[in-house]
């Protein structure tokens, strides 16, 4: 709880995630999360996204020298929610309103449906479109 108050007081942003906290370290040692040479006091830095279905969907783990990196993290949470709702993947560096791909199980039949204002075929297994609202 102390480590959630220091953030929201150095960073000006209260915590609006779960944080398991795991002082005896059974969690990280359950998950596999922690490298076999590291210290006994080393934190362990990953992060793992799980959906409402209670499904895993994204682990990132980062060194103990390195900050997370946030904005990642939200851009991946943002992926999981547009491709969950409409029948799209989104390529490497997206980012929120940028093109995204025609997931290559659609065919054009069912794509012009999904998407009436057309798409961009670079290859017949990757179609862009502008991303659905």
């Amino acid at each position: 709880m102390r480590w959630a108050e220091d953030i929201a007081e150095t960073q000006g942003q209260a915590l609006n995630f779960p944080l398991i906290a795991d002082d005896d370290r059974r969690v990280a040692t359950l998950l596999d999360l922690i490298h076999p040479e590291a210290s006994d006091t080393t934190t362990v830095r990953t992060v793992l996204v799980i959906d409402p279905a209670r499904r895993l969907r994204l682990t990132l783990t980062y060194p103990a020298s390195t900050g997370r990196n946030f904005a990642e993290i939200l851009r991946t949470i943002d992926s999981l929610q547009l491709t969950d709702a409409h029948k799209v993947a989104t390529p490497a560096d997206w980012r929120p309103g940028g093109d995204v791909i025609i997931v290559p199980s659609v065919d054009d039949a069912t794509a012009r449906t999904l998407f009436p204002d057309g798409w961009t075929e670079v290859k017949p297994y990757l179609r862009t479109v502008r991303q659905p609202a």
